[in-house]
């Protein structure tokens, strides 16, 4: 998928991906290509919250794409909605080159012991 890290840290995680290799036959970036994005960034980013001993695992992840980048790179940027001891919930949004929204994800993640 070719996704690169950026920034990452307590706050907020930041990749990109490049178009190419990852679109639909018609040439848009897959929408699956997206959710691999930001399932990526959401649960590296919870299971750097979760702490020594204990792991996140996602629950549910939701996204809806506004717009399809063609060319070039989309960077997702992550933000925390909820960390709590047990659930984590974050948001990505997917920009294109551009600077313009293509997706927006939000992801829940569990947090239980490492077993």
């Amino acid at each position: 998928m070719g996704v690169e890290i950026i920034e990452f840290d307590r706050e907020h995680a930041v990749a990109r991906m490049p178009v190419e290799g990852n679109t639909q036959p018609i040439g848009l970036l897959h929408g699956g290509a997206y959710c691999v994005l930001g399932e990526s960034l959401g649960s590296m980013h919870a299971n750097y919250l979760a702490g020594e001993g204990r792991v996140a695992v996602g629950v549910d992840i939701n996204a809806t794409h506004t717009g399809s980048a063609t060319s070039g790179w989309v960077t997702g940027t992550c933000r925390v909605i909820h960390a709590g001891r047990t659930l984590t919930v974050h948001e990505i949004v997917v920009t294109d080159d551009n600077g313009r929204r293509c997706s927006t994800l939000r992801i829940t993640n569990l947090i239980r012991d490492a077993k």
